[in-house]
């Protein structure tokens, strides 16, 4: 199986971890699932651990262990250009470009994601964990 999972997922995960998102995140760690990254996910994600609220919980040396171990661990794919506007937030179409691209399941917690799960994978990271226990 592979999956994106949104950067609102890997946030949650660093800042709960006990919660879905960190066990999800914990599931890459224990090879369960093949975790898709790409360049503009990686970005996105490292300007949002800078924002101030995220940086009083999430101490920048975690943030940078966080975006290395992606870096490595993770397959890296490159970003589609131009992705299909499908999202009713257009920030977010690069997300489903790349799951799709990648023949992978998207993971978020975004209400204008999975208003779409009609359309594409698209998992909560609990409903993501529940498929991978029926399925592994």
């Amino acid at each position: 199986m592979r999956a994106v999972l949104d950067p609102n997922i890997i946030i949650s995960g660093l800042l709960s971890p006990g919660a879905s998102p960190a066990r999800a995140l914990q599931a890459w760690h224990d090879g369960r699932f093949e975790l898709i990254i790409s360049p503009a996910l990686l970005d996105e994600l490292g300007r949002a651990l800078t924002y101030p609220k995220l940086r009083k919980r999430i101490p920048e040396e975690s943030a940078t262990a966080a975006l290395e171990l992606l870096a490595r661990g993770a397959r890296i794919e490159p970003d589609v250009p131009q992705p299909p506007a499908r999202s009713q937030d257009p920030a977010d179409d690069y997300l489903l470009a790349l799951a799709e691209a990648a023949r992978a399941a998207l993971v978020s917690g975004d209400k204008h994601l999975l208003v779409l799960r009609d359309q594409f994978p698209i998992f909560t990271a609990a409903e993501f964990l529940d498929w991978l226990d029926r399925h592994s």
